[in-house]
């Protein structure tokens, strides 16, 4: 018996593998992830980055789109049981819609902020109180703005079961803010595989790869230190 769950167990972390693979491929075939350690893009929040990461990009192409519902299909299992699926504004919610669509299930949506008239409310779509919902989300950074919205369906009495996104830049501080929130959360791909599969398709040079690792340990300062380097 222990020996048939240990091969669960690794047959499981097997697909895991090979979805987060495919998904960053897809991401950077379609120009969704973009990589430039050398002209760095500045973030709204001032952040600058050798890594811009544009979710939106997959709804234009039909076969990227298709797989990536497939995936999201695959990878909800991992949170058990739910009622509902919670698409998170704005970006998250045509992805909320492509999962409930291939595993018709009713769907919600969280506003980023409550609408000004009528009933002023935070969540649109039906639901009950005591429901268990699944979030979804393109893109995770410090994921900020994702917990607002777990925060906001809680408040009106449901039941986070977890948070399912595309991709995330693996950030600390978004490991320690779901643990705060006491919430689960998982993404298709993340920033380690994503390079992994960068530097096998020649996105990015041998040399480039410590200054994007780098990024990743310390985003806020980064700049200094790679300015530093590249003028010496």
């Amino acid at each position: 018996m222990a020996r048939n769950l240990k091969t669960i167990k690794h047959s499981l972390k097997g697909m895991v593998d090979k979805i987060a693979q495919n998904v960053a491929n897809y991401l950077l075939q379609i120009n969704a992830i973009k990589l430039s350690p050398q002209n760095p893009f500045t973030w709204a929040s001032g952040i600058k980055s050798p890594i811009y990461c544009d979710n939106r990009l997959i709804l234009s192409y039909p076969e990227v789109r298709n797989n990536i519902k497939n995936a999201l299909k695959e990878a909800r299992t991992q949170f058990g049981d739910y009622d509902l699926v919670a698409g998170v504004a704005t970006s998250g919610i045509p992805f909320a819609a492509l999962l409930s669509d291939a595993t018709n299930e009713p769907m919600i949506y969280v506003r980023s902020k409550a609408k000004g008239h009528g009933r002023q409310k935070m969540t649109e779509g039906k639901f009950e109180p005591g429901q268990k919902v699944l979030v979804i989300e393109d893109l995770i950074s410090t994921g900020g703005s994702c917990l607002k919205a777990v925060e906001n369906l809680r408040a009106d009495g449901l039941e986070v079961v977890g948070v399912l996104a595309i991709f995330s830049y693996g950030f600390d501080q978004a490991d320690e803010n779901f643990a705060k929130h006491n919430c689960a959360f998982n993404t298709l791909s993340n920033f380690p595989t994503m390079l992994e599969e960068a530097t096998k398709a020649k996105y990015i040079e041998d040399s480039d790869l410590e200054t994007i690792q780098n990024w990743r340990k310390n985003p806020k300062h980064w700049l200094d230190t790679h300015v530093s380097k590249t003028t010496k």
